[in-house]
């Protein structure tokens, strides 16, 4: 089954610079293990083994982009309703017991930064709240144990991506 991978136009193209990165080192990683080869002995070639540990990183992380990249759906958050909590909603909580306000906006997994305040639409605390209006409160299982919330406030900002 073909799942698409929700995304903005920004968390698409970080990808696929990263893809192309790697397309253009790969040719320069095999050209070092030809080299390397050269050196005699491959078992006790630190080179050697080095290079062909890079270039089964590259292999492996060019197969996971290239599927991100075709299970890829661009979505423009501004031009979704944020009536209830969507695909790019900012979204202001009260965490109940503890009486503290957080805000989060809901990004696709590639663009998380929960430091930022940015968190993936596939975490926990992000499933529950998709699909939820202003001032439900909902129960969401977190490492930290269950936690009640509020949502105080649905809206749309343009997203700022840390680079």
């Amino acid at each position: 089954m073909e799942n698409k991978e929700p995304m903005t136009e920004y968390g698409y193209r970080k990808i696929e610079r990263e893809f192309n990165l790697l397309k253009e080192e790969r040719p320069k990683v095999v050209e070092e293990i030809e080299r390397a080869k050269e050196h005699g002995d491959l078992r006790e070639n630190a080179e050697y083994h080095a290079a062909k540990e890079r270039l089964a990183f590259i292999d492996a992380r060019l197969t996971e982009l290239a599927d991100l990249l075709a299970r890829a759906q661009i979505i423009d958050p501004s031009k979704l309703p944020h009536n209830r909590v969507s695909f790019g909603s900012t979204v202001k909580l009260l965490d109940i017991e503890e009486d503290e306000e957080i805000e989060y906006t809901i990004v696709g997994a590639t663009e998380s930064d929960p430091e930022h305040g940015l968190i993936s639409y596939n975490t926990p605390l992000a499933r529950a709240l998709l699909g939820r209006e202003e001032g439900e409160e909902i129960r969401v299982k977190l490492p930290k144990g269950e936690i009640d919330f509020e949502i105080l406030e649905i809206s749309y900002k343009p997203i700022e991506f840390k680079r």
